[in-house]
């Protein structure tokens, strides 16, 4: 009896020890897909930023007063 106590809590570890690695896995894989997301995130804020600028007034003499 106590010997197959023993088998049945070390088959557990292993299946929770593989479950560990395999978890720990798709973390990894997550955060690098998260990082690949915040760069295209920055990448566009910029752009738009650039795109803004461009489309901004830059001659003010064009511009009505603000009490007209």
């Amino acid at each position: 009896m106590e010997e197959s106590r023993l088998v049945d809590i070390e088959t557990k570890l292993a299946h929770q020890e593989h479950l560990l690695t395999e978890l720990n896995d798709a973390l990894s894989n997550q955060q690098a897909q998260l990082m690949q997301v915040i760069e295209l995130c920055q990448g566009l804020v910029e752009r738009m930023r650039a795109m803004s600028e461009e489309n901004a007034p830059s001659d003010t003499a064009n511009e009505r007063p603000p009490h007209y």
